[in-house]
């Protein structure tokens, strides 16, 4: 239930989305525009190249197009989600070359296991599954996915409410998995021979980012005392559930931002030049960390706190903005009549 990632590099955006800014702009949190209102759980979010946006509704299976000053609009809806507790239609990623091959990516909770799927645009009610049998839970389902710089598909999938998953290297649940975009293991990069892991020892993350270096940071639920963001490395163990926050022990890397359950509960992250950005649940916040370039933080500070209730999904826009979607309707908060909300903040002049 707790220790509940997305994020991209410039790189990765601007094959995603096309012309990009040269340098990153600082967002204007402090005047938010409301592009789309009156959703249900809103939780994964994607820009295609005109810099409109692909948004998942977890309950309801839907995937709506939204572009600012206009309604909603639905895509398709996901064949096969069974929505329970946090598991659903959850995760969102737009092919890092969707003007050639015009692909969308999902990953969503089916009766029997968790599963990534792909369509095209074009023709959305078709759709392939291109990886399946990950467990399935009311809780942990991770469901975060995001396209590195490598062009490889990236998942943070969660253990499941099964926290022996999160150290069995032969399991794909409490991981963070790197495929190729067919859903296969990648001829090289990976940690493990034959298999979709990449890191290990995960709860239930739900932030993967990029950072200018190409390094991955990633943000995950803590179960009691201690969230979590790390900065991931092929084969990295980190530490669940032996540990969860710090410790001396020499088998785990130790997170390089802690915060406790209350502050944060961080799902989405995005990095957007050396600030990276972290979506938090029952923080009801939006956690700025600067990143000193060489791997390291200075001193988180929180926005938007209490302002817009729980948040989601933290994406940056082609244009610059940055989109936040809350999640007031999602059984733990106190929603709002025009919840749930996907706002966008546009980067200061």
């Amino acid at each position: 239930m707790h220790r509940t990632l997305i994020g991209v590099t410039l790189t990765a955006v601007l094959l995603a989305a096309g012309p990009q800014p040269a340098i990153a702009m600082a967002p204007d949190l402090g005047d938010p525009q409301v592009v789309a209102s009156g959703l249900t759980v809103p939780w994964g979010l994607g820009f295609l190249p005109d810099g409109s946006a692909l948004v998942t509704e977890r309950n309801s299976a839907r995937v709506l197009r939204i572009t600012p000053g206009a309604a909603p609009v639905t895509v398709t809806t996901i064949a096969g989600v069974v929505p329970t507790g946090e598991a659903g239609l959850l995760g969102l990623a737009v092919s890092p070359t969707f003007n050639q091959d015009n692909l969308v990516y999902v990953y969503f909770t089916a009766s029997s296991d968790n599963r990534i799927a792909r369509f095209r645009l074009d023709t959305p009610s078709s759709q392939q599954v291109i990886l399946s049998g990950l467990a399935k839970a009311s809780i942990h389902d991770g469901g975060r996915i995001a396209f590195g710089p490598d062009g490889m598909l990236y998942a943070g999938v969660g253990d499941a409410g099964v926290t022996s998953n999160a150290q069995n290297q032969a399991s794909r649940n409490g991981k963070i998995l790197r495929m190729r975009p067919d859903g296969g293991v990648p001829a090289s990069g990976n940690p493990f021979a034959n298999s979709l892991v990449y890191s290990l020892g995960h709860r239930n993350p739900q932030g993967l980012a990029w950072d200018a270096q190409g390094r991955l940071w990633a943000a995950e639920f803590g179960q009691n005392t201690w969230d979590e963001v790390n900065v991931i490395v092929a084969g990295g163990n980190y530490g669940w559930p032996t540990v969860e926050g710090t410790s001396t022990d020499t088998r785990f890397r130790n997170p390089v931002v802690v915060w406790s359950t209350a502050e944060a509960s961080p799902s989405g992250a995005e990095i957007d030049g050396s600030t990276l950005y972290v979506a938090a649940l029952r923080g009801q916040r939006l956690w700025t960390v600067p990143l000193t370039g060489a791997g390291g933080v200075g001193t988180p500070v929180a926005r938007l706190q209490g302002t817009y209730g729980r948040l989601r999904t933290v994406e940056r826009a082609p244009d610059g903005a940055l989109w936040v979607t809350t999640s007031n309707r999602d059984g733990r908060g106190t929603p709002a009549a025009t919840d749930d909300r996907v706002l966008r903040f546009p980067p200061l002049p």
